[in-house]
C-alpha cells in the first residue's frame, strides 16, 4: 500500500510477514505451508498490522510484542477471509484464486481452523491476559456477526441491523488492533477508551467505504461483481439511503419481499442507486465516523510521527479507491 504515513513501520511489517510464514513450519503438513504462502502472496493492505505499530509506538510498547500481536491479528483476519470465501462461494480474492477454488471445502475449513489456532497462540505469546481476553471476545463477535448475516440479514432495510453487521465484520477487528496495541503500552483507562473509540470509528468508516466501492468501483479493482452485496440480499448503507428516499421504488419493495434472487430487477436497482445521491450521503456518513475517530485521539495531539500517521490514516480510509 503506497501510503507515506505507513513508511515508519514498514520494517515491522516485514517482520510480521516472516513470523506469519513461520507458523506453518516443518513439523506441519506441507500443504499448510503452501496454503499460507498462497494467502500471503495474495497481499492485502496490511492495514491492521500497520495500525498496531503506529498505536503501539505512540505508547512506547515493546517492539517484539507488537510484531507478535500484529501477526496474530493478521492471521485472525486471514482465517476469517478463508472461511468467508468458502461460505460465499468466492473463487477470486484480489484477482487471485481463493483456497476453496483449489481445495475441497473440508480442506479449506481445516486450513482456516489452523490459522485461527495459530493466531490464538501468537496472541497468547504477548503475555497479556487482558489482550488474550479481548482477542477471544473479538473472534466471538466476528463469528456471531457472520451467523447473523447468514440467517437474519437478507433483504432487511434497517440501519441498526446494518451497523450491528459492520461492527461485527470490520469495526470489531479494527477496535482490537488499536486497543490491544495500546494495552501493550499503557494501563491508563482514559487513554484506552479513547483508542477503543478511534479503532471502532475508523473500522465503521472503512466498511462503509467498502460498501460504497461495491457500487462505484471497477470489478477488476474490487475483485467482485459491482453490486454483489445487493445481489446476495445484503442491504448496505447506500441502498438504505436510497430506500429512505424512494420507499415506493419497485426494486426497493422487491428487495424487502425477498426479491434479491431476481438479478435483472436488482441490476436496475443497482443502477438507480449509482445515479442517486445515496452514494454521496453514505460517503458523508463515513466522514462523520472519521471525525469522531479524530476527536477521540485529539488528546494525544503532538508532532509525533505516529500521531500524524493515525490522523492521515483516518482521512485515507474515506479517500481510497480500493
Amino acid at each position: 500500500m503506497n501510503t507515506p504515513f505507513f513508511n515508519p513501520v514498514q520494517e515491522g511489517i516485514r517482520e510480521v510477514e516472516n513470523l506469519m510464514r513461520s507458523q506453518a513450519g516443518n513439523d506441519h503438513h506441507p500443504d499448510l505451508r503452501a496454503a499460507l504462502e498462497h494467502l500471503l502472496l495474495a497481499g492485502g493492505k496490511r492495514i491492521r498490522p500497520n495500525i498496531v505499530f503506529l498505536v503501539g509506538n505512540l505508547f512506547n510498547a515493546q517492539h517484539e510484542r507488537l510484531v507478535t500481536l500484529a501477526a496474530a491479528i493478521e492471521m485472525l483476519h486471514t482465517a476469517t477471509l478463508v472461511h468467508d470465501d468458502l461460505i460465499d462461494g468466492s473463487l477470486l480474492r484480489r484477482g487471485i484464486p481463493t483456497l476453496n477454488a483449489r481445495w475441497s471445502p473440508a480442506a479449506t475449513v481445516l486450513t482456516g481452523d489452523f490459522l485461527f489456532g495459530r493466531a490464538a497462540k501468537l496472541a497468547a505469546e504477548t503475555d497479556s491476559l487482558p489482550l488474550m481476553k479481548l482477542f477471544a471476545e473479538t473472534l466471538t463477535i466476528i463469528v456471531n456477526g457472520e451467523l447473523t448475516q447468514m440467517f437474519a440479514a437478507k433483504g432487511i432495510i434497517d440501519r441498526k441491523n446494518y451497523y450491528n453487521r459492520i461492527y461485527a465484520k470490520t469495526g470489531s477487528l479494527f477496535e482490537l488492533s488499536v486497543l490491544a496495541a495500546a494495552l501493550l503500552g499503557t494501563d491508563d483507562q482514559a487513554s484506552l477508551l479513547s483508542m477503543k473509540t478511534y479503532g471502532c470509528e475508523i473500522g465503521l468508516a472503512f466498511q462503509i467505504m467498502d460498501d460504497v466501492l461495491d457500487f462505484t468501483g471497477e470489478q477488476a479493482t474490487i475483485g467482485k461483481p459491482v453490486g454483489s452485496d445487493l445481489l446476495n440480499g445484503l442491504v448496505t448503507l447506500p441502498a438504505i439511503y436510497y430506500a429512505e428516499s424512494y420507499p415506493d421504488d419497485q426494486g426497493v419493495r422487491l428487495l424487502a419481499d425477498g426479491g434479491w434472487g431476481n438479478p435483472d430487477k436488482m441490476e436496475i436497482l443497482i443502477k438507480s442507486i449509482q445515479s442517486s445521491k445515496a452514494i454521496r450521503y453514505a460517503i458523508d456518513e463515513a466522514n462523520e465516523h472519521v471525525e469522531k475517530a479524530l476527536a477521540a485521539i485529539k488528546r494525544f495531539e503532538s508532532p509525533a510521527i505516529e500521531y500524524q500517521a493515525l490522523v492521515d490514516l483516518a482521512h485515507f480510509i474515506v479517500d481510497r479507491n480500493s
